[in-house]
């Protein structure tokens, strides 16, 4: 991607289809689903890094509704479920620009993986390989700075939670944590 290339950001996953009329379950990846979901949205069909498809392929919103934790979604140019079924596990992108500003503590999800984690105290305990997204919520798999130094486990997982993250630093692609006792050992 080139300088003059928008940046994209990951706001959906399709999870399969429902009905036979092409409708798909939209599991949301944002914080104010029912304005990105609106009728008329444009999205790029891509990865979970955030990158679209080599083809530039869009799909425009026809309408959505909520459903279970997600929503129903009608795109245009998809009306059966044959047409639905080839958009299983596919990702929903809108240029970053198209979104609200982030908040100074915010950060998009696809932009976790990498970032330095370390305690309040300053002590590295870390890089984000993975973010898992489980029913308890969000949990950051850390491979650990100590790992080469014969530290137990070469990786950690820690809660992405309020108690536990104390601060988020885009600029210097750090997480700040509290870890519960014991964690660590």
């Amino acid at each position: 991607m080139t300088d003059s290339a928008p940046a994209f950001v990951v706001v959906g996953r399709v999870r399969k289809s429902h009905g036979v009329r092409g409708e798909l379950v939209v599991e949301p990846i944002s914080d104010e689903p029912d304005a990105v979901f609106a009728s008329g949205r444009r999205f790029f069909v891509g990865d979970a890094d955030g990158r679209p498809d080599t083809r530039g392929t869009t799909v425009e919103v026809v309408g959505a509704r909520p459903f279970k934790d997600g929503f129903l979604v009608t795109f245009s140019g998809i009306s059966d479920r044959n047409a639905a079924d080839l958009w299983r596990d596919r990702y929903l992108l809108v240029p970053e620009d198209e979104l609200p500003a982030l908040a100074e503590d915010e950060i998009y999800l696809h932009d976790v993986p990498g970032m330095r984690v370390e305690l309040t105290d300053g002590t590295v305990v870390g890089r984000v390989t993975t973010v898992w997204e489980l029913p308890q919520g969000l949990v950051l798999d850390v491979a650990r700075a100590a790992a080469a130094e014969g530290a137990k486990d070469a990786t950690v997982m820690i809660p992405y939670d309020e108690r536990t993250v104390q601060r988020v630093d885009r600029a210097e692609r750090r997480i700040v944590v509290d870890l519960p006792a014991g964690l660590l050992d």
